[in-house]
């Protein structure tokens, strides 16, 4: 079996996982508009499929449209068509995406992006399944169920002016709100060892032997801000680069770009530390400053979260030990344990 032909699902059995795939089920078989949130790589695609295949449209279209992966005169063209001669190029008629989802679902990831002018067209459309063609004059009618999602705070780009209030109050006749992959920390094995299994596969290997006791310890306790998409690029990595087969997975390759001759940017800092085995060294990148863009954000939060994403990545870096972890930090160790006490760290060492 090839990587192409392994389908992505749902897996999981946290009680907040759970209960976000019964809201699911609950809210699919209506053709209600439905706005799927929640950070990068959490599986917003994946509900947005769950909602539609559940509902009665299930056999009918199911189109997707990232709003953020092209410009803002291509995206209007591509959700609603265009007539001939609309503009230079436009040698033929192009129905959209609204068109040929008639009767089914369209679904619109990162929603955020999206401009003034394609709000209002969504507004319309939700309003009265009404909209016409780019350089048309013919109203067009369309019988769309809309799923939107995105990893932004809408209600505080509406507050901002940069979304539209009437269209957000449409989208949200209900929200989904896909938690972070920290928050399940039961199944952060249990995808492991999915991906895992799959990357042995896809590697040609007869069976996948497991994760040491130690590997087991690092994918429990990182933060993964990339979430599930981050786990499994880490345990594909980590499956291919070991090289006995018959052993289970020691070494967890959290950052492929560690290396203690990696460039920093003018707002990282690179800080090298070394484990007991002089050639094994693990670098950390602190995050970057907040730009002029970011603000207004919450300090005190923002600092929590930078020093509680140090702490463990140094902790994982140096396999937990917490004298070593200190070392590498800058920090004595009753200091570390202090932080580790303050931030409710202690059962992860």
């Amino acid at each position: 079996m090839s990587a192409g032909q392994h389908t992505e699902r749902l897996i999981g059995e946290s009680p907040a996982f759970l209960e976000v795939l019964d809201f699911t089920s609950q809210v699919a078989p209506l053709s209600k508009p439905v706005l799927i949130v929640g950070e990068r790589g959490t599986g917003k695609e994946l509900i947005a499929a769950r909602l539609h295949y559940l509902s009665t449209r299930w056999d009918q279209e199911y189109l997707k449209m990232n709003c953020a992966a092209i410009s803002e005169t291509l995206l209007e063209t591509e959700l609603f068509g265009h007539e001939a001669g609309a503009f230079t190029g436009a040698q033929k008629l192009h129905r959209g995406r609204f068109e040929r989802a008639d009767k089914g679902t369209l679904f619109l990831d990162e929603l955020a992006a999206t401009s003034p002018l394609v709000q209002e067209k969504l507004l319309r459309i939700i309003e009265y399944g009404e909209y016409e063609r780019v350089g048309g004059s013919k109203t067009l009618l369309t019988d769309v169920r809309l799923i939107a999602a995105t990893n932004e705070d809408l209600p505080s780009l509406a507050r901002r002016g940069t979304f539209r209030e009437d269209l957000l109050d449409r989208l949200a006749f209900d929200v989904i709100t896909i938690p972070p992959l920290r928050s399940r920390p039961e199944d952060i094995h249990i995808l492991a060892e999915h991906f895992a299994v799959t990357m042995a596969i896809d590697l040609g290997r007869e069976y996948f032997p497991g994760f040491t006791p130690a590997a087991r310890k690092v994918l429990r306790s990182y933060h993964w801000p990339g979430n599930i998409r981050e786990l499994k690029n880490v345990v594909e990595r980590s499956v291919y680069k070991t090289q006995e087969l018959d052993s289970p997975v020691d070494l967890i390759s959290l950052d492929p770009f560690d290396s203690p001759f990696r460039p920093t940017g003018p707002n990282e800092t690179l800080s090298v530390s070394t484990s007991s085995d002089s050639t094994d060294q693990t670098t950390t990148v602190v995050p970057p400053v907040p730009s002029v863009s970011d603000f207004p954000i919450d300090l005190r939060q923002s600092v929590q979260d930078y020093e509680v994403g140090l702490i463990k990545n140094a902790l994982a870096s140096n396999q937990f030990n917490q004298k070593k972890t200190a070392e590498a930090l800058g920090v004595t160790y009753h200091q570390l344990r202090g932080y580790l006490k303050k931030y409710d760290l202690l059962g992860n060492t």
